[in-house]
């Protein structure tokens, strides 16, 4: 599949680019070999091939969920440059 340098110039429009008329043309060579490579793959039987959602097997390692006893608001609140009825005073982010 070939890519020709005005559809590389319309792209490059919409992503609020800008190239040269040298890279234009190496660019449009590019995407028509990447492109050219996309078919060949197309091409092969995968009817049998499980699909792979991740190139290595990993497992995520996670610790069991323990339940436990929470802070004290006192304790919580102690080092509090300003507390008020059991709660963080905080400067108002919203008018």
């Amino acid at each position: 599949m070939s890519i020709t340098k005005e559809e590389v110039i319309h792209v490059a429009h919409l992503a609020r680019l800008e190239f040269e008329e040298v890279e234009l043309e190496r660019f449009a060579e590019q995407l028509a070999e990447i492109l050219s490579y996309v078919e060949k793959l197309g091409e092969l039987d995968t009817s049998n091939v499980e699909p792979t959602y991740h190139a290595l097997n990993l497992v995520n390692v996670f610790r069991e969920d323990e339940v436990k006893g929470s802070l004290p608001t006192e304790e919580a609140l102690s080092n509090a440059p300003e507390k008020e009825n059991g709660f963080f005073v905080v400067p108002k982010v919203i008018k």
